[in-house]
């Protein structure tokens, strides 16, 4: 098949050069958003046949497969490989002809206006995806990012979200209807005066870091006293010095998917998600108490992204891996188990990744008749999994901890 992708903007009296004019005017089976269609339904040739891209997608494509032109053309805005619709042609059939027709896609448009240089700009799409991305672009401090919006992920919402993790020290610019002059706005916003307005769809943001903010990359090792606790407790914490020796045996640079097991402040999943954004990470937790704690935590160290499940592990994590298919863990560290490791270690390995690994602390204390260890040792033998060789270090006058590693 052959399709024909013509870029517009938002304006309602569409400027097309004479060579684009011409394939609309020989063109017999057109398609795009309605939007779109209102924008060139008079440029469109007598007895045209016009398909509305809705969702799903796939009854889209089998229309398109089913009229059999010699070419579909279809009108889509801005760019079409700008997070755009030739992208989905090139998905939906791989084999297909595409031919293009470009225009400015929206945040160009916006730099347009601002006068602003757009090359160093870091590009995130929020128009139906979910936050990561804009996550990792927070956590990674990029100085300038051009975000696509949707109805969901609106200036305002994504104003409040910056505001709840403590990234205050942006300015957010705001397109609206961009290249149509009846409607089209530019708005500069404060951060909490963009997460107090409503703004018409379409629109657009630039978010530029103000530039007397100093650029401080993460602590590497973040100090125990940041972190609230359960009860106030200092033990209820892996340590600092144990938490980086405990991310290192995790390899969480060549990882995707880490999964904390009985997370209790958050301490572990907050530091790996600073040092590693692109992690997906689940963090699990029994205590209802902790929830409040981590998201406290969380938000006091700009980690947005956590997913937080509490409950039971062994209840939550089925429902967990089926959620979909890019949360199958090949990172997991077993924080608490209750008396239930070998039960935990047997749901991990129903979820685990071909070449995941299970890492676990172990504390040498008195008066404990079977210690932790021990548990590991046994379940590992049980289950057939391989253990590296272990790691142990004594901070101070606590016990000596043993760091504990494992896979198929």
């Amino acid at each position: 098949m052959k399709f024909i992708v013509i870029g517009i903007t938002d304006s309602p009296q569409p400027f097309f050069p004479p060579d684009v004019l011409k394939v609309i005017k020989q063109g017999k089976v057109f398609s795009g958003g309605k939007r779109h269609h209102e924008i060139v339904a008079s440029l469109l040739p007598d007895g045209a046949e016009w398909i509305d891209i809705t969702v799903p997608l796939k009854a889209v494509f089998e229309r398109y497969q089913s009229v059999n032109p010699e070419s579909i053309i279809v009108f889509a805005s801005g760019d079409p490989l700008f997070f755009g619709f030739a992208n989905t042609i090139r998905r939906m059939i791989p084999g297909a002809e595409v031919v293009l027709f470009p225009a400015f896609n929206s945040l160009q448009l916006l730099a347009h206006r601002l006068v602003m240089p757009y090359h160093d700009m870091r590009v995130v799409s929020l128009t139906g995806r979910p936050w990561p991305e804009f996550d990792r672009a927070l956590i990674e401090q990029a100085e300038k990012m051009g975000i696509l919006t949707d109805r969901e992920h609106t200036p305002a919402t994504i104003a409040r979200r910056m505001l709840d993790y403590g990234y205050y020290d942006y300015d957010m610019y705001v397109g609206e209807h961009l290249g149509n002059p009846d409607l089209e706005r530019v708005t500069t916003l404060s951060l909490e005066e963009a997460s107090k307005r409503e703004f018409a769809m379409p629109n657009c943001i630039i978010l530029n870091r103000q530039p007397s903010t100093i650029n401080v990359p993460p602590h590497f090792g973040l100090p125990d006293s940041s972190f609230a606790r359960l009860d106030g407790r200092e033990k209820m914490i892996t340590k600092m010095p144990i938490r980086l020796l405990t991310l290192q045996a995790l390899d969480l640079s060549h990882r995707r998917v880490f999964w904390d097991i009985g997370a209790c402040t958050g301490s572990v999943s907050i530091e790996a998600r600073l040092l590693f954004p692109r992690l997906h990470i689940e963090a699990f937790e029994i205590r209802p108490e902790c929830e409040a704690i981590i998201q406290e935590n969380c938000r006091c160290h700009g980690a947005p992204g956590i997913e937080l499940h509490i409950g039971d592990f062994c209840s939550l994590c089925s429902n967990v891996a089926a959620s979909s298919p890019s949360t199958s863990p090949d990172a997991v560290f077993i924080g608490g188990h209750g008396g239930q490791l070998k039960e935990i270690m047997q749901k991990v390995l129903t979820v685990l990744a071909p070449d995941g690994i299970i890492v676990m602390n172990s504390v040498v204390a008195p008066k404990v008749t079977r210690d932790s260890h021990q548990l590991w040792d046994d379940a590992c033998r049980e289950l057939g999994l391989r253990q590296d060789p272990p790691t142990s270090i004594q901070l101070n006058d606590h016990h000596p901890i043993t760091i504990l590693r494992c896979r198929r």
